[in-house]
């Protein structure tokens, strides 16, 4: 396969007019789905409405262009929010355009050096861990707005704990028209999927509300009252920045790679399965990256494949990325007519729609079943990341949960790792149950498992007497060597050989092996002390002993 193939050009081959109104009435469907998430999540993200718009529009366009999945749908997404807000929180929107522009190039360069397949070894207890922190994190920056509250003046609230202080110290400020107002936007989206399925509820909910604030006597805050709305097309712009800037935004630019890579390999993957296709990872890296950077440089915000628009492309008719464009080019057009229209909507009804995402996206069945089933070290990846996500920040939780993840991997490969003594009359179980008879003054040790630095000290734990002449080292099960078990390894050849020992090596894997004959062990022991196989091993000890 190769690394950039966009799939526009090849679906294209066999496109008919058929096709095209499918496309067209898929894209315009995901359009009017797109647009109320799109202001929701950058107003979540600390950014004018607008923003969320040129995100959808920009990137939307580009990665559909350039993308290897037939229908996958891109935009702003709540996996952004929180991420994004510290940002432009700490360095401004300057900074936030250098980030996304950072992330755009660590995606392209992830794509053109085939990572695609590497986002596998991102643990499912991370991402799952993340995924419900980053929703928690939505859902508590949003009650500010849904209970219409007022915080005091010169309140710090940028981390969400500090949101969450801030929200407990100001409810006596509850403004109970905005919970009204909420809660009739809450009920509209759980109630209206299923009257209609067609018609996203985040619209229904949207004119609702706007109806409500307009003929209801509502004391409510809507964009409007906080925001200034434009609906000028959006521009292109190069930031200024500095070599310190981006030291100090390079964290962040690649935890939105890393999240970008994720979601949109992850929204391909279910894709695929609906439409029975293959995308390609990599053109989808590198499409996710000139998305980024265009977004970017046109004043929005970090994008990704979205999998709720996305199955929304699929069930409507979408089977190629004209959808995609399409539903970029819908959302254009709602920018220049309909955007002053968008300072109507009510803060309560865009918390409403937030609160919805970050349950859709919370996976708080998959978080309870690890609880149950899982082995305790995924657990603890599972909460300890969560936790982090909620208290600090994604990039804090990423790093800390693959360390974690680390660790606990290497303790449960030494664990299952270790050395079994032979004895006279044991079976050889996987040689028809036949009985081994052992030489005398000779000794064989079976190794299990993976030798690698966390489990080179078992080679040292192989006793070494005068009395005997041979130990059989039998290395079938040895998937894998380093050099510091290698090097452990030596050392007990070493020791053998001032005693006049000699140590046989049965049935070397090719991986150990290999690394065995590169570092010159294999001509110091000799090739006539490696053998294929037990039998051959136990012939060859007999010889030695009796000598």
């Amino acid at each position: 396969m190769k690394i950039f193939q966009p799939k526009l050009f090849t679906s294209l081959k066999h496109y008919d007019g058929k096709q095209l109104s499918k496309d067209i009435i898929a894209g315009i469907i995901v359009a009017i789905i797109a647009l109320p998430l799109s202001i929701a999540l950058a107003i979540a993200s600390g950014v004018s409405p607008e923003q969320g718009l040129y995100t959808a529009i920009v990137a939307g366009f580009v990665i559909a262009f350039l993308g290897g999945s037939n229908v996958n749908i891109s935009g702003p997404t709540a996996a952004f929010a929180t991420i994004v807000a510290g940002i432009v929180a700490q360095f401004g929107t300057g900074g936030l355009v250098i980030a996304t522009i950072m992330a755009g190039i660590m995606l392209v360069l992830m794509g053109v050096l085939k990572f695609g397949a590497l986002i596998k070894y991102i643990p499912y207890t991370i991402t799952t861990g993340f995924t419900s922190g980053i929703a928690l994190t939505i859902v508590i920056g949003q009650l500010k707005d849904f209970m219409g509250l007022t915080f005091a003046e010169g309140t710090h609230a940028v981390e969400t704990m500090e949101k969450l202080s801030a929200v407990v110290n100001s409810i006596a400020t509850i403004n109970w028209h905005a919970i009204i107002v909420g809660a009739v936007g809450l009920a509209v989206l759980i109630i209206w999927p299923k009257i209609n399925k067609k018609i996203p509820g985040s619209l229904i909910a949207v004119i609702v509300g706007v109806l409500m604030v307009k003929f209801l006597p509502l004391n409510v805050n809507t964009i409007g009252d906080l925001y200034s709305i434009s609906r000028e097309l959006p521009k292109l712009s190069i930031p200024a920045f500095d070599f310190a800037t981006i030291s100090e935004l390079l964290p962040s630019a690649f935890t939105i790679a890393i999240l970008a890579a994720i979601e949109s390999l992850l929204s391909c993957v279910v894709s695929d399965g609906m439409i029975n296709d293959k995308h390609n990872s990599n053109t989808e890296l590198i499409a996710q990256g000139a998305g980024n950077i265009f977004s970017g440089l046109f004043g929005g915000i970090p994008a990704t494949g979205a999998i709720a628009r996305t199955a929304a492309n699929v069930k409507n008719g979408g089977r190629t990325p004209i959808a995609g464009i399409v539903h970029a080019l819908v959302l254009l057009l709602i920018l220049v007519v309909l955007m002053p229209y968008a300072a109507w909507i009510p803060m309560p009804i865009i918390a409403a729609i937030l609160f919805m995402v970050a349950y859709n996206m919370c996976e708080w069945r998959h978080f309870v079943e690890i609880c149950k089933t899982a082995p305790k070290s995924d657990i603890v990846v599972l909460v300890v990341t969560f936790v982090l996500t909620v208290v600090f920040d994604l990039v804090v939780a990423i790093e800390v949960g693959l360390l974690v993840t680390v660790i606990l991997f290497l303790k449960r490969m030494t664990d299952v790792t270790h050395i079994r003594t032979w004895h006279q009359g044991d079976k050889d179980l996987t040689d028809e149950g036949r009985l081994k008879v052992i030489p005398q003054k000779t000794q064989v040790y079976e190794i299990n498992g993976p030798m690698f630095f966390a489990t080179s000290d078992k080679f040292a734990d192989i006793p070494v007497s005068d009395e005997i002449k041979v130990i059989i080292l039998r290395m079938r099960n040895i998937p894998a060597l380093d050099i510091s078990a290698l090097r452990v390894m030596a050392s007990l050849y070493e020791d053998c050989k001032k005693r006049n020992i000699t140590v046989l090596f049965s049935h070397a894997n090719e991986q150990p092996l290999s690394v065995i004959k590169k570092s010159g062990l294999y001509e110091k022991v000799g090739a006539e002390n490696f053998v294929s196989n037990i039998d051959e091993a136990l012939a060859r000890a007999e010889k030695i002993a009796m000598e």
